[in-house]
């Protein structure tokens, strides 16, 4: 496993930052500041980000787990323990996808992340996409209700993004599984 330092944790990594709040950096001075304007506090646990965009960063996957800690409009604070970057590319299958349903949120993760096993993984270009398949299912499930089911409205969102989530099946083959049943 790669160990990722202030030399290179910014090239072709995954990592989830964790909000914190401004007094956590303010007595340091920042030790790099990007062209985009974020600014990096290195130190030997990890780096604090200072930025306004979060997702995609260069050539990174960089996730702020927010809290909403502060409301400083867009600039948030993140930090992120140097053991929490992970190596990405495009063409492996490095992520799996979480769903939490009471906050009705849809996220990738690195398999990297986890100790869990019999993850269903995917590359880069499949997660997202079966991310924003979810993504549009959860907010369009009124979809669901010309299908043929027992359960509930709900039960049959939860039971079809499981699927989702743990197939490569389209929502067509999905439907006709359940429908079979």
């Amino acid at each position: 496993m790669k160990i990722y330092t202030k030399y290179n944790f910014h090239k072709y990594t995954f990592c989830i930052f964790n909000e914190v709040c401004t007094f956590e950096i303010d007595l340091l001075k920042p030790n790099y500041t990007s062209k985009s304007g974020s600014s990096y506090f290195f130190t030997e646990q990890g780096v604090y980000r200072k930025s306004d965009h979060w997702g995609r960063a260069a050539n990174c996957k960089w996730r702020l787990q927010s809290k909403c800690i502060e409301n400083n409009g867009r600039t948030k604070i993140g930090f992120a323990q140097w053991t929490e970057f992970h190596a990405i590319n495009e063409t492996d299958k490095l992520y799996f996808i979480q769903v939490n349903y009471a906050e009705k949120c849809v996220q990738y993760v690195h398999k990297n992340s986890t100790a869990q096993s019999n993850l269903y993984l995917r590359n880069a270009a499949e997660t997202a996409k079966r991310v924003k398949e979810i993504r549009h299912l959860i907010e369009n499930k009124r979809k669901l209700t010309y299908w043929n089911y027992e359960d509930t409205l709900e039960i049959l969102l939860t039971k079809v993004i499981e699927m989702m989530v743990k197939t490569d099946l389209t929502i067509l083959q999905i439907k006709q599984k359940l429908e079979a049943v």
